[in-house]
């Protein structure tokens, strides 16, 4: 979709316009099925492993809790749902002058990734853009949730071009950079719930904090942590030019490592369900378990998630069948993506 703004146009992104491992939209139907069929009354929902907010995305009038340990994610989610309105007007003359800027002098971005997941112009441009964010917003030439909404727009402007199979493990050598950065500005509402919350902390420490009727629960089901395949992403959201090092350029990201990819994800999961102050629990969690290579494994087998899971309430399971990500050529198949619903005593 184009809009006409000062006889120039923009593009308009939704929140499901970005690539991201394990995102759920696809899945929202059969999500807010079971909610809509097993639970009374939600009115406050805490997306606590939020990611994009895709499944925050389907509750929109109700109050929406969103957290992520990535500030990456937690700054897409303040664009997204955070309860302070913004001017759109600014938003479009912002994107409309960034998508006009050319022939841009070097700075972090150059100096650390041209010409490996972007061009030297992209990375020119990306390093201006996102320095002129900051520089405004410290101005107070626009508010929290502009400053929020307009990286938001780089982020998803990055990731539509990024020379990668969807992750920043690596880059492919010695290709022709065909796209060219084009930011595009995302359909936010201008005014949501006033009781959202946004938080960028550690999932287990901030249910004990909370209350909803409803905590929505998707964490990390493999080895993979996030933050190593969104490394370059989380660079520029937080915007602190750390050194990078390494072919794949990552920065220093022992911080946001999340407990749920190694060996301890069993424990933690078993502390965060005891803290959780909720009427429902709702676990999304695939069937994985031995069927890819060890790094697409599960951590928490089902024994554990039913044990854990009953000591807080009833236990219900539904599932639906999906396609698996996995690396390489592998084909799994008889993959289902399941719900634990848990009623909580």
């Amino acid at each position: 979709m184009e809009t006409t703004v000062v006889k120039k146009t923009y593009k308009t992104s939704l929140i499901n316009n970005r690539r991201y491992l394990g995102n759920k939209y696809k899945l929202l139907p059969f999500i807010t099925r079971v909610i809509e069929n097993e639970c009374d009354n939600v009115e406050t929902v805490a997306d606590i492993f939020a990611g994009t907010g895709a499944v925050s995305s389907a509750f929109k009038g109700k109050t929406i809790i969103t957290n992520d340990l990535m500030y990456s994610n937690y700054v897409c989610n303040f664009a997204w749902f955070g309860n302070m309105p913004f001017n759109p007007k600014i938003i479009i003359e912002k994107v409309v002058y960034y998508n006009s800027l050319q022939e841009l002098e070097d700075n972090y971005m150059t100096e650390n990734f041209a010409d490996t997941y972007f061009s030297r112009d992209d990375c020119a441009k990306i390093g201006f853009v996102r320095e002129d964010i900051e520089k405004s917003y410290r101005n107070g030439d626009i508010n929290e949730r502009e400053r929020a909404i307009l990286i938001t727009s780089l982020l998803y402007a990055m990731d539509k071009i990024a020379n990668t199979c969807g992750h920043y493990d690596a880059y492919r050598k010695g290709i022709d950079f065909e796209k060219s950065l084009e930011l595009y500005v995302p359909l936010a509402t201008v005014e949501n719930n006033p009781n959202n919350k946004c938080f960028n902390m550690d999932a287990n420490e901030l249910v004990k904090d909370i209350q909803s009727d409803l905590v929505y629960i998707d964490p990390p089901y493999n080895s993979r942590q996030y933050c190593d395949a969104y490394h370059l992403l989380e660079n520029v959201a937080r915007w602190e030019k750390p050194e990078v090092f390494g072919i794949a350029k990552k920065m220093d990201r022992s911080t946001m490592k999340s407990k749920y990819c190694t060996q301890s994800a069993t424990e933690a999961f078993e502390d965060l369900i005891k803290n959780i102050h909720a009427k429902y629990i709702l676990f999304s969690y695939n069937n994985m378990a031995e069927k890819g290579n060890g790094r697409s494994n599960a951590k928490i087998t089902d024994e554990d998630i039913m044990r854990i899971l009953s000591a807080k309430g009833e236990v219900k399971v539904f599932s639906e069948s999906y396609k698996a990500f996995t690396t390489g050529k592998t084909v799994i198949d008889d993959n289902e993506e399941r719900l634990f619903l848990c009623k909580c005593n």
